[in-house]
């Protein structure tokens, strides 16, 4: 298993290499982000949903921020005014004088943003760092750099005071348990990635990243780089002739968790050319189903995505096993059981920063042919007995 992890993180230093030679596709002038415009094109958003920003002449940047694809969503609103600048600001913004120097992650998608932009030293605390592999965050985890902040609706508030954080970024959909937060009267700031309605989506949040700590042009064209790589990928599969049937999720205590119709996974199936068996449901985040309504939607797909934290190597027997009803579906007679083991893959860290390498572990399982050579990272066919 240790040398598989080696291999995931080889693959994704590869792909981030590779992209590097792509010209960016963000407007960004041969000195930088040197003017309001400029930045503006570059910020806004062109995949994300859950995020907007205006970006006036004397550098401020007004950021509305608001849950993806809901319409009756109140928008939070932020002022990033540069340090030392004196402006005036709109009522009903929150004003975060940038950049941040010190920030609180409640997730491991959250600090991918700063992974991705070398700024391990902005992080002061986070929450949940179970499964985490990412050596540098271990290492500070380690000696007290980074602080962990206890789980959700159990924070330290202690811990939260003495990390004396700019901003805490929290993730809306999660438990939560942030109401102990507010009263300690530091700016929280909703980070909705998860919620976004497509791959694109949910890594374009890298822009927010990069403008509360002074690295949007780099979270520009970082982004821009994966946005390239991700939709030449896309355009391989536009003609494909054969779309097929793919459903997803397990049975966890007498539920089966499936995401919805709208989420970024039911893009990312649809942009690997196969036809998610939920595609017509309007949620963005996961539903809730009983085994009775995934039998009847789901019995005959052609694949089966599966992801969890198997100890061990997970199998064909061992999915048998957990619910025999499973052996009735197609997907498992024909063994096309698309598998993510987070026991030993680091999905969420990485995935917020590879959304190509994503659509390419679909695509290889979806569409072999297309992509002959290359090796999942992710996600792979669950290897038969």
């Amino acid at each position: 298993m240790a040398s598989k992890t080696r291999l995931v993180y080889l693959l994704i230093t590869t792909f981030c290499l590779a992209g590097c030679g792509y010209k960016s596709r963000n407007p960004v002038s041969e000195n930088g982000l040197s003017s309001a415009d400029t930045i503006q094109t570059a910020l806004a958003p062109r995949y994300a949903k859950g995020f907007k920003i205006t970006v006036r002449p004397d550098g401020v940047k007004l950021l509305s921020i608001s849950e993806p694809n809901n319409n009756h969503a109140i928008p939070e609103l932020f002022a990033l005014v540069p340090k030392g600048t004196k402006a005036e600001i709109p009522d009903g913004y929150t004003v975060i004088p940038t950049p941040t120097d010190r920030v609180i992650c409640m997730t491991t998608p959250q600090l991918a943003g700063f992974t991705g932009l070398n700024a391990y030293d902005k992080v002061v605390a986070t929450s949940t760092t179970r499964r985490m592999q990412n050596k540098e965050w271990l290492a500070r985890l380690k000696d007290g750099r980074v602080k962990k902040i206890g789980m959700e609706g159990n924070f330290d508030t202690e811990i939260i005071i003495a990390s004396q954080p700019d901003i805490i970024f929290v993730s809306p959909n999660r438990r939560g348990g942030y109401e102990v937060m507010k009263e300690l009267n530091i700016p929280l700031v909703p980070y909705w990635a998860f919620k976004e309605t497509s791959p694109l989506g949910l890594s374009e949040w890298i822009k927010v990243a990069g403008m509360f700590i002074g690295k949007e042009e780099e979270a520009c064209q970082l982004f821009a780089q994966m946005e390239q790589r991700y939709n030449l990928l896309k355009a391989k599969v536009s003609n494909v002739k054969q779309r097929p049937s793919v459903f997803s999720g397990e049975m966890r205590r007498g539920t089966w968790y499936v995401p919805g119709g709208q989420s970024f996974y039911a893009r990312l199936f649809a942009d690997a050319g196969a036809d998610y068996f939920m595609k017509d449901n309007p949620e963005t985040g996961g539903v809730l189903m009983d085994f009775e309504t995934v039998y009847a939607k789901g019995y005959n797909a052609g694949y089966w995505r599966v992801m969890n934290g198997y100890k061990g190597e997970f199998s064909y027997e061992a999915l048998k096993a957990s619910n025999p009803q499973y052996a009735d579906f197609r997907a498992f007679k024909e063994k096309k059981v698309i598998y993510c083991n987070l026991e030993w893959i680091p999905l969420y860290e990485n995935l917020p920063l590879s959304p190509d390498v994503l659509l390419s572990d679909m695509i290889k399982a979806f569409h072999p042919e297309l992509l002959p050579d290359y090796h999942p990272v992710f996600y792979s066919l669950l290897e038969k007995e």
